[in-house]
Order: structure tokens, then C-alpha cells, then sequence
């Protein structure tokens, strides 16, 4: 495992070779830490890249073409070990490529290139999966990146009208058909303990381009943009702790009543031999 930073006269940006995990941005001026530094007391992760599934699979397995694979939740890469393959000053790119270790997981060869670019405030985060098989592969992506924030006086402000809806999952980390509606007013979602108290909101984004938080419900402290069909807000449960994530997804944990395949996943990415899915997001740290 290996630690690299970036920086230009606004930020500076720490990464771990270990899952390419964003783990630090602070204020060059003020020495302010924007990122949950993965205390364990809490979770201790700071801004895990889920693949090549989010959330979790039924049963914790996939079937493709007769065959069973076991695959924890949110997959293998964010625990991965990942070459750096290039680095300036204000930009680095990670690769993950399939290995013996992952084909036993996930039945796909795949090149995962995680690279993050810094101009003034903002991070852009992207990801190229190239397709290595000669037949469709399907997988999920997505981010997880937690923020420092208090839950009793930050807010969100959600890109988005006055109505929004979120699954609920079932203790089994699946989607379980039951939904809530959140109390937005005019964008503005007060967070709380109850808010998270089952577990992650999964809210499907197709017209909603960003999040924000409000630092004292006032000044806008981080925004993350997307163009994402899903995306998942979380702070654990029961333990008030001091952040939260913003995820946007390329993908969403199975349904509590699926088949298990591969081929039939909700919200999962197809993607053709020799193609390259190129997507991202962007933080912006004011």
C-alpha cells in the first residue's frame, strides 16, 4: 500500500493505493479536513469505490451461466490492491485489472481505471471499465465517499423538488419493495439519526444532478454533481456520527425477491466486448 498526494494553491488531496481511496482534502489556507478520517468507532472507511457491485446480491451470490459466485457487499475493489499508472501534479490514475483471485468472485475480465483531476476547488472522479471478454459483461459502479458534517445542525439541500422518494432495505442489505417519503422542503432535507434509522436512502436520480451540504443549514460546505440513475445517502445506524456520504451509482442492491442473475440485475451496466464505460462525478469543497 502505497499513500500519493495532489494539490494546487486551494487543496490537497491524499489517496491510498488500497482501493484508490480518496482519504484526505484539506484547505491549504485554513488546515480544514472535509473528508470522515475512517475512524472504526464509526466506519472505517473515508471514500470507498464500489465494484463491480453496489450494495449487496442476493444471498451475497450471483449466478452467470449455470455457475454460483460469492461476492461481499459493495465487491472486491475497494479492498483491492491498485497499480498507480500515471501522476502531475494535480491529477493520478489507479488501475485494477481482473486476477485469478477476482475471477473466482466475478466471472469477467475487466481493466478498472480510477483517475482524479483537481482544478481550483473541485475533484472531478472518474471511472473507465474496459470490457476484456469476448461477450457482454454486466457489473455496477459507484462512490461512497463520507464528509465531515454534524447531523444536528448541517443539512442537505438535494437538486430536486419538494416530493422525494427512497427504498428501504431489508436487514439483509436487499431492496425490499417498501418505500418512504422524505421530508424535503424547497430542496432542504433536515439530517437526524431517525433519517438513517433504516439504513441507507436510495433515491433514483434521473433528473436530480447534485447534493449539497449546508453547513448550520447555511453556507454551502461541499457539493457533489452527478449524473447518476441512482444515488444513496448514509450515515450508520444508531451512532450519530459525525458525517455523511453522498453515493452516486451506477447500480443498486439486488431486490429481495430476485433470481440471483447476473443477467437480470436492476440498474446494472451491460457492456459490449472491447467497449469502455467511461462515466464520473465531481466534489466541489468550498
Amino acid at each position: 500500500m502505497a499513500e500519493y498526494t495532489i494539490q494546487n494553491d486551494k487543496l490537497k488531496v491524499k489517496f491510498s493505493s488500497h482501493g484508490a481511496e480518496l482519504r484526505s482534502v484539506v484547505d491549504v489556507k485554513t488546515g480544514y479536513e472535509y473528508m470522515w478520517q475512517a475512524d472504526p468507532a464509526f466506519w472505517g472507511r473515508t471514500s470507498p469505490v464500489l465494484f463491480p457491485v453496489v450494495g449487496n446480491y442476493k444471498d451475497k451470490k450471483s449466478i452467470f451461466r449455470g455457475r454460483e459466485y460469492k461476492l461481499s457487499q459493495h465487491g472486491f475493489a475497494r479492498d483491492s490492491e491498485f497499480e498507480m499508472v500515471s501522476e502531475k501534479e494535480n491529477e493520478i490514475c489507479f488501475r485494477l485489472s481482473d486476477s485469478e483471485v477476482t475471477l473466482e468472485k466475478y466471472p469477467f475480465g475487466f481493466d478498472l481505471y480510477i483517475s482524479y483531476i483537481l482544478e481550483d476547488r473541485k475533484l472531478y472522479v472518474n471511472w473507465k471499465v474496459k470490457n476484456t471478454n469476448d461477450e457482454n459483461m454486466y457489473f455496477s459502479i459507484g462512490a461512497h465517499p463520507a464528509f465531515n458534517a454534524d447531523l444536528d445542525s448541517d443539512e442537505l439541500l438535494l437538486d430536486t423538488g419538494d416530493i422525494i422518494t427512497s427504498e428501504i432495505l431489508t436487514k439483509n442489505g436487499t431492496v425490499s419493495g417498501k418505500t418512504k417519503i422524505l421530508p424535503v422542503d424547497k430542496g432542504r432535507l433536515k439530517m437526524s439519526d431517525e433519517l438513517f434509522s433504516e439504513d441507507a436512502l436510495i433515491i433514483y436520480s434521473k433528473d436530480m444532478k447534485f447534493i449539497s451540504i449546508l453547513e448550520n443549514g447555511d453556507r454551502e460546505k461541499i457539493r457533489v454533481e452527478f449524473d447518476t440513475p441512482v444515488v444513496g445517502i448514509w450515515s450508520p445506524v444508531g451512532k450519530h456520527a459525525p458525517f455523511v456520504c453522498i453515493e452516486p451509482w451506477y447500480g443498486r442492491a439486488d431486490r429481495d425477491d430476485f433470481d440471483c442473475k447476473l443477467e437480470n440485475r436492476e440498474y446494472a451496466e451491460v457492456l459490449a466486448p472491447g467497449v469502455t464505460f467511461d462515466k464520473g462525478y465531481s466534489i466541489t469543497f468550498f
